[in-house]
């Protein structure tokens, strides 16, 4: 196979920037070379440029940043169209937007219009592996892997489970909820790059029955996902502890249904007790923390100091279509200024371990992506520092890694991707998205 090789900065990680100052491991003269869809070496120029093979094009973007590709590890796909919508909460903005706009996609083309522009939205803003709700139909499952899948995603995906407490028209039942989970099980999971999630939308819309179906397939599923929501917004938490009486907690009633686990990721995670901290600890479950879907809904602020406290897991997410960005960048930006108002300072190197070796780690993906580790996957992405005016003259002014990065987590969004890979293949170019091809005329493969 051909080598492809890039010249830039390199950033990727080591260990958690929290726990070691020589976590993050940074190149600033340094070679990336990629072969047959992985990393073949990352590290410096000047000791890596020999292992280059006869013949090796060196693409030369010296003045560029290439990072992991970022990992969202909670989104829904169904909610593009939606996203920005008004509503004084949660439970209104789910009946007035959330439910009606679910209903379209039992229509496949209706999916995979969708599917295919969310796909190019993730990569325009760097984002290459994504954990994803679809809807309650399995044609929308079938649609967003089909889009993951052309363009070789790491993607982890599910079809919801929702069998009460929702409109009729998105209403499964225990039993063909496990069945199309286990149907899409066998089509998707561990095929190419694509994995599958198990998805009760959150405990209120499932009934018991369903959500010991749910650990049912868990059990004979053991590396499948596992995804939900968890004490997201007060109104919910009340709701929830009327609807399943006699367990401790929220967190509790997915305990006890078998779906705390090693790939279980629940989004929000605001409203938790050091119990559920340390329960989730134990079992390795991952809070995805969502920072402009909790400001934007009004739900609360994630508390980094107690997370650290306990060990739980976290990853950052972006929560389209409560959240109100497919940028990680604009993700890590909120995510910082919430930590601010709890009395954490969340540095952006953090922030860019959270969203990509981080997540991996959490994810039980460190093996795969979310690094420039040799054998990784290639999936990549190469950050502009002169995107915009102001990001330029900033970056110009910046004297260490931290003040870079930080500048790209305030400062930037989707114009500061100037590239981004998949298993070694551009799949975005900005200048060529902002001319009207998203993935490039000169679509080509580091081989």
């Amino acid at each position: 196979m051909t080598q492809s090789a890039f010249r830039a900065q390199l950033l990727t990680f080591n260990g958690d920037p929290a726990q070691s100052s020589h976590a993050a491991a940074f190149s600033e003269d340094g070679l990336l070379i990629v072969e047959d869809g992985h990393v073949v070496a990352a590290g410096a120029y000047a000791a890596l440029s020999s292992q280059l093979a006869p013949g090796t094009h060196v693409e030369e973007m010296r003045d560029k940043l290439i990072v992991p590709g970022f990992i969202d590890t909670h989104i829904h796909y169904p909610q593009t169209d939606m996203i920005a919508s008004p509503a004084p909460g949660l439970l209104p903005w789910l009946d007035t937007y959330t439910f009606p706009t679910e209903r379209g996609f039992k229509d496949p083309a209706v999916a995979a219009d969708t599917a295919n522009f969310f796909v190019d939205e993730l990569l325009a803003c760097g984002t290459t592996t994504a954990l994803v709700y679809c809807t309650v139909h399995k044609e929308s499952a079938d649609a967003l892997f089909t889009a993951s899948e052309a363009r070789n995603l790491r993607t982890v995906a599910g079809k919801v489970l929702m069998d009460r407490n929702c409109p009729e028209f998105l209403r499964d039942t225990a039993q063909s909820g496990y069945e199309d989970s286990a149907e899409l099980i066998g089509r998707w999971h561990n095929r190419g790059r694509q994995m599958y999630a198990l998805t009760p939308r959150f405990a209120p819309t499932s009934t018991e029955a369903q959500l010991e179906a749910c650990g049912v397939l868990a059990r004979e599923h053991p590396d499948v996902f596992i995804q939900s929501h968890v004490a997201e917004n007060t109104d919910e938490v009340k709701w929830v502890a009327s609807l399943f009486p006699g367990h401790r907690s929220y967190l509790d009633i997915y305990d006890h249904y078998g779906l705390l686990r090693r790939r279980a990721v629940y989004g929000h995670c605001i409203y938790l007790d050091d119990e559920d901290r340390r329960r989730m600890a134990e079992t390795g479950t991952v809070a995805s923390h969502c920072p402009t879907s909790n400001l934007f809904l009004g739900s609360g602020l994630f508390d980094f100091d107690k997370a650290g406290e306990t060990g739980m897991p976290v990853a950052l997410a972006t929560d389209v279509g409560g959240g109100t960005s497919f940028s990680m960048l604009q993700t890590m930006n909120e995510a910082h200024k919430v930590a601010r108002l709890t009395g954490h300072h969340l540095t952006a190197t953090r922030m860019f371990w959270l969203a990509t070796a981080g997540a991996a780690e959490a994810l039980d993906l460190a093996d795969k992506v979310g690094t420039l580790a040799p054998k990784s996957e290639a999936d990549f992405v190469v950050l502009d520092p002169q995107a915009t005016p102001l990001l330029a003259r900033r970056t110009s002014r910046t004297n260490t890694l931290e003040e870079l990065l930080f500048a790209f987590a305030l400062l930037g969004d989707d114009r500061a991707i100037f590239e981004t890979y998949a298993a070694g293949q551009r799949v975005h170019r900005r200048d060529a998205a902002r001319g009207g091809d998203r993935s490039g005329n000169e679509t080509r493969k580091a081989a």
